[in-house]
């Protein structure tokens, strides 16, 4: 048990990790380190293939209590034990193998096939326009995953015919064994050691998948995208993932969503803001303007006198989803002229004198507040 790996470490969870935490570290890691991912990378295969067998014990609740009983006393396994020969007197077996008969033997048939297990997930990105995603569309997605043989039918036999069924274990895949303890003769139930746990021995194996019962494929896949999604936002396709292990369900495809920028919009949940820049004098005599929408434009009426950085709420020109309408914002900036002809600039000083700094609110109280500072006019001539 000393050389046993710490299924605890590979995880990166501590031992008193509770069974929400252990299925939160692995779902991560499989991320991380799946084939896919990491495409003819040795030490990537490694390391996912001990973060599954690290799952496999700790997700079971027998496995991972007969796993810390022998980590917690690593002597008492059956490689030492601490007497002559490395067993207990008498030809038994260490406590590692009777807790191994307690729980059932795991491990000890070699290799079973998961029936009825769910194959992996597959996760993808997609990127998508602002505009594709605030009004939903429908996008293909190509991706690699293993899908079972269409020769053999996933049994990994020629023609999906070629196999017996085991003799051993009489095609149920599982085989009992008794073992010989120091409480007596114990019973438990594993794989069958001949066929692996399938029930079936192959006689010749498939061709075109070399008897894997599965075939790396190229697959594409039709999404309809609904209107609202947003970065982040993820579709699940039920059965588009890897190909389960012995004829077991296919996993799920996962699609995440990263949603580019617009020069126009900007959101906020299912809220849409537009930044309006308006001519100074739309803002001091009011006016008509142009609002683009996401389907085309509308006029918005701006009322006299509108102050820079005024924001108007238009109801119901948001983004439209299953789970309601947003609204817009326009948010005013008001553009000054930045180059004036002489006449413009005499009829501008004209107009000025028709007007009294009294007519603006914010500059009189600012001259007010210098007044009682200095006792002069910011404005006086």
């Amino acid at each position: 048990m000393a050389d046993k790996k710490n299924y605890y470490d590979i995880l990166g969870v501590s031992k008193t990790a509770t069974d929400d935490e252990i299925k939160a570290a692995y779902k991560k890691l499989v991320k991380q380190y799946h084939p896919d991912l990491h495409p003819d990378d040795p030490e990537a295969a490694e390391k996912f293939k001990e973060i599954n067998e690290a799952n496999e014990t700790l997700s079971d609740k027998q496995k991972r209590a007969a796993y810390d009983y022998e980590q917690a006393h690593p002597g008492m396994g059956g490689a030492g034990g601490g007497f002559p020969g490395g067993g207990f007197p008498g030809g038994f077996g260490g406590f590692g193998d009777i807790f191994d008969s307690i729980f059932q033997g795991f491990g000890g048939a070699g290799g079973a096939v998961q029936r009825d297990a769910t194959g992996e997930d597959v996760q993808r990105e997609m990127s998508l326009s602002f505009m594709d995603a605030a009004k939903g569309c429908v996008r293909e997605i190509a991706y690699t995953r293993d899908e079972v043989c269409s020769a053999c039918h996933g049994t990994g036999a020629k023609d999906g015919t070629s196999f017996i069924k085991c003799s051993k274990c009489n095609g149920s895949g599982q085989v009992r064994f008794a073992q010989d303890t120091m409480f007596g003769r114990t019973v438990r139930v594993g794989a069958c050691p001949t066929c692996g746990g399938t029930g079936k021995i192959i006689v010749e194996k498939c061709t075109s998948c070399r008897g894997k019962g599965t075939k790396r494929c190229e697959t594409r896949v039709r999404l309809d995208i609904p209107a609202g999604v947003n970065t982040n936002s993820y579709i699940r396709k039920r059965g588009a993932g890897q190909a389960g292990p012995g004829g077991g369900p296919a996993g799920d495809l996962i699609v995440v969503f990263r949603v580019e920028p617009h020069k126009i919009f900007q959101r906020k949940e299912m809220d849409l803001y537009v930044d309006l820049p308006i001519p100074f004098m739309t803002a001091v005599l009011g006016g008509t303007v142009k609002v683009p929408d996401l389907d085309s434009t509308f006029n918005y009426n701006i009322p006299e006198g509108t102050q820079p950085g005024t924001t108007f709420l238009i109801r119901g020109k948001g983004i439209k989803a299953r789970s309601g309408t947003g609204n817009m914002y326009l948010r005013v900036f008001v553009e000054m002229p930045t180059k004036l002809t002489r006449e413009q600039k005499k009829r501008l000083e004209d107009a000025a004198e028709l007007f009294d700094v009294k007519q603006f609110d914010k500059a009189k109280k600012f001259a007010d507040s210098v007044n009682a500072l200095y006792g002069k006019d910011p404005y006086s001539k």
